[in-house]
Parts: structure tokens; C-alpha cells; sequence
């Protein structure tokens, strides 16, 4: 457990910047740079992610079971995983209405697909990997809605025809991935 936690740390620790310590990271990009701020993002990102990997794996060999979810459990993880994918798709494909109405839809996708999890899976590395997600996606999506109110920001209205592109995109990715790449990745069939 210690490298997957290790891992959470620092992938979890470095996507927490803005969330509770936004002005030592602007102090640090105007006294070294964006572009040293963003290397330092990326590479302490990748490590921790690499360790979150390796960890995951090494705790699924050995697992600590915590509770056995009853399967009705396990079926709300799809819709919740679907809507995740929307959500996700939702980050990207400009003029969405799902955007313009949520505004961090990508935050709003990582909640749904840990909380999916965290209801289909049973084990303490489970509960420290998606249950750490979970938490940072709340603490996050709650500090970027802060940041919008102080900024003024404002989301564009979206279009009909990108909102179903959306939906279509997200659909696609999460048939895709459920029925094949979680298993081929991850060694688990949803279905």
C-alpha cells in the first residue's frame, strides 16, 4: 500500500495546487517561469501516476476486503461511469451545453467514476484510490467555482448540435472502454 499511496501524494498533492495553495504556486511561475512550473506539474504528475499504477497492482495481488457490495451496487456503477464519460467529453468538445451549464465538467466526471467505483469495489486499495479521487474532485470542482465567482467568469450558452456530439462522444469512449479496454487494461470485465 505504501507506493500506491506514495503515488496518490504526489499525483493528487501536485492537482491540489490551486486548491490550497494557489498563491505559492502563482509566486513560484513569477519568480521561475509557466514553463518550469508546468515541467515540475508534468514530471511530479507522471511519477506519482507511474506509482499510483504499480501500487494499484501490487495491492490487487494481496487485497484487503473490506465489505461485499450487494450486485445492485455494482450495476449503478455503469450509469454513473456513462455520465462520467459524458462529463469528460463534455471538457473537450466546444460548444457544449453540459459546460456551459456545469462549467468544470472534467472535476464533475471524476467524481461520478470514483464514486462508480467506490460502490462496485470492496477493498482498502480501492477505498484509498478512488475514495482519494472522490475527495480531491469535491475539494477541486469547489475551488474552481470559487475562483469563476471571483474572476466573473462566464460560460458561453451551448449549442444543440455539440451538446449531442457530446453525448455521442462520451457514449462511444464508455462502450468502448467498458466493453473492451477495461478488461484488456485492467484485467476486469464490467460486464
Amino acid at each position: 500500500m505504501t507506493v500506491l499511496i506514495l503515488g496518490l501524494l504526489l499525483f493528487l498533492g501536485m492537482h491540489s495546487a490551486r486548491v490550497v495553495a494557489e498563491p505559492a504556486r502563482q509566486r513560484f511561475i513569477a519568480a521561475r517561469g509557466e514553463g518550469t512550473w508546468k515541467g515540475l506539474y508534468t514530471v511530479v504528475s507522471l511519477v506519482g501516476f507511474a506509482l499510483i499504477i504499480w501500487g494499484y497492482g501490487l495491492a490487487r495481488q494481496q487485497p484487503v476486503v473490506l465489505w461485499s457490495p450487494p450486485t445492485w451496487l455494482r450495476h449503478l456503477a455503469s450509469p454513473l461511469t456513462l455520465a462520467a464519460f459524458i462529463l469528460l467529453a463534455a471538457a473537450y468538445v466546444p460548444g457544449n451545453s453540459v459546460k456551459a451549464r456545469l462549467h468544470h465538467p472534467m472535476v464533475l466526471g471524476i467524481k461520478a467514476w470514483a464514486l462508480a467505483h467506490l460502490l462496485a469495489n470492496q477493498t482498502l486499495a480501492d477505498v484509498l484510490l478512488f475514495g482519494g479521487f472522490l475527495a480531491w474532485a469535491a475539494m477541486s470542482y469547489r475551488a474552481a467555482r470559487q475562483r469563476d465567482r471571483v474572476a466573473g467568469t462566464r460560460y458561453p450558452a451551448g449549442q444543440l448540435g455539440a451538446t449531442l456530439a457530446t453525448v455521442a462522444v462520451g457514449a462511444a469512449a464508455w462502450a468502448g472502454f467498458a466493453m473492451w479496454a477495461h478488461a484488456a487494461w485492467i484485467g476486469v470485465r464490467p460486464f
